[in-house]
Parts: C-alpha cells; structure tokens; sequence
C-alpha cells in the first residue's frame, strides 16, 4: 500500500522559479509559505533520490561556506551542517543499499540551480544563509512526512533521524543570528 509523505509543493517552486542565476535569487525564494502544503505520493525510491539531493546539496553548500562566507556564524553553521549531512548520507546510503537504491553522485536539478547561485552569489553570506532556510524546511517536510507515513521500514527510521538532524539545524540557524 502506498502511503502519504508530505512535500511542500510551493517549496519544490520556489526552488524551480528562483534559483535561476543571480545572488538575490535565494533571497527570493526564502519566503516559502509552510500554508501550503500538499501531500504527494512518495515512493521509497523517490523519498531517497530526494533526501540524497538534500544531502549532497548540504555538504556541497556547506564546503563552499567554509571557503567564502565572511560571518563567523555562517562559518559555525556550515561545519555543523557538513557533519551532520555527511553523517545523514551516510544512513541513507546504507540503508539504501538495503533496497538496492544507490544515491546519485549529483543533485536534482532544483538543488543544483540552488548551488550554483549560490556559487554566483556576490552577497554569499545572505544567499547562503536565505538557502538553508529553504533547504531544512523542505528536508523536514520530507524526512517527516517519511517518517510518518513512508512505505518502506527500512527507510523511515532513517527519515526520522534526518528530520530530528534538519530539525536541529534550523534551529541553530535561526539562533545564530
């Protein structure tokens, strides 16, 4: 029986609509109105080719803070999300390998508009930090609604950890300024 994950449709949007090049792109897309919500039918296969974009996408982020962000929060921030993602990855790819699901080496093509802006960025620090905001809302949807209602038992306590991890780390992002 295929069960019921939660997706933010306006956040797949956002991410599609305003990542397409320039640094106020992320800035944009951060106003993602958690009001609407709608459920999509996740496959397991699906629930990880998109929680391993967010991953892949929080590691490759979060290398590149530590390269050109200036705030020392931003800083703080990206090692804490590189170790953490590097860890969720990690879960998910072994567990994946369970299913005979292997994480792709690249992201969706949301994800990787997402990091090439914010590679382009002129204001790093601002786009970085309107991105993860984005980033983690959209994972603990994701994770959550997996969690929850997910079809596979091997994958939704993987999901439940990388909810409680992207969790965290939106609180810290939102703490450390």
């Amino acid at each position: 029986m295929r069960r019921i994950a939660l997706l933010s449709v306006a956040s797949v949007l956002a991410l599609v609509g305003g990542c397409g090049g320039g640094g106020s792109a992320g800035v944009q897309s951060a106003s993602v109105s958690s009001a609407a919500i709608a459920p999509v039918i996740l496959s397991s296969a699906a629930y990880f080719a998109m929680a391993a974009s967010i991953d892949l996408y929080q590691v490759k982020s979060a290398e590149l803070a530590l390269e050109r962000a200036h705030d020392p929060a931003n800083r703080a921030f990206a090692e804490r999300a590189l170790s953490a993602h590097q860890g969720t990855s990690a879960q998910l790819s072994l567990a994946g390998r369970r299913l005979n699901l292997l994480p792709s080496a690249s992201m969706n093509a949301e994800h990787q508009q997402m990091y090439d802006a914010l590679a382009a960025a002129g204001d790093f620090d601002t786009v970085y930090r309107a991105q993860q905001n984005i980033v983690l809302q959209e994972g603990v949807r994701l994770h959550g609604g997996f969690a929850k209602s997910g079809e596979s038992p091997t994958l939704r306590p993987v999901a439940a950890n990388a909810e409680s991890v992207m969790r965290a780390n939106l609180q810290a992002l939102r703490r450390s300024h």
